[in-house]
């Protein structure tokens, strides 16, 4: 399957990787706003090595974690995608939906607008029947895009990551799903 090089929107593109986007990508991971919910920031050397795994990600699946670009606003603003996660728990293997964006792309609905494309894409061009997303529980900011988007949330469905150890503050996750019409 051939990875889908663009995704265009009222606003924004979402793109295959460019070298250039690593040092803001970089920039982006070691900035403990936009890390709050995540374990630690990121050295470059960390930021570089997530990139080549979204870029063999993309080589695998034929689908990703776009970058996101803000055509005469910003060359590169974060990413929004798909994925297949890496770890087992009683929801995958699936596909799920996220988005990491620079703090200061934060508050202008690029997240909803870019990841209701790419929900569009999963359903119509990958044929997924469910697409999932998750966080901890207090990320209200991707809570509210999970909402905003459609997606759904059941406490039943929550779990601990699995890729954290017992007793981590960011080991419990809230899942959302939603179902292609």
């Amino acid at each position: 399957m051939s990875a889908a090089e663009t995704i265009v929107t009222e606003r924004l593109l979402l793109r295959r990787w460019q070298p250039d986007d690593r040092a803001p990508f970089a920039a982006l991971n070691a900035d403990p706003v936009v890390r709050e919910f995540l374990p630690g920031c990121l050295t470059r050397a960390e930021s570089d090595a997530a990139v080549d795994r979204i870029e063999e990600h993309f080589a695998e699946h034929g689908f990703g974690l776009w970058a996101l670009e803000a055509p005469g606003v910003t060359p590169f603003a974060g990413f929004v995608g798909l994925n297949v996660p890496r770890f087992e728990a009683h929801f995958t293997p699936c596909v799920e939906i996220g988005w990491r964006l620079a703090a200061e792309c934060w508050g202008r609905g690029y997240a909803t607008e870019a990841a209701r494309a790419c929900l569009r894409y999963g359903f119509e061009q990958l044929g997924r029947a469910e697409i999932f997303s998750f966080t901890v529980p207090g990320n209200v900011r991707s809570r509210r895009v999970m909402k905003k988007i459609g997606m759904t949330h059941d406490p039943a469905d929550d779990f601990e990551h699995p890729t954290l150890p017992v007793g981590h503050p960011l080991r419990p996750h809230v899942l959302y799903r939603i179902q292609s019409s």
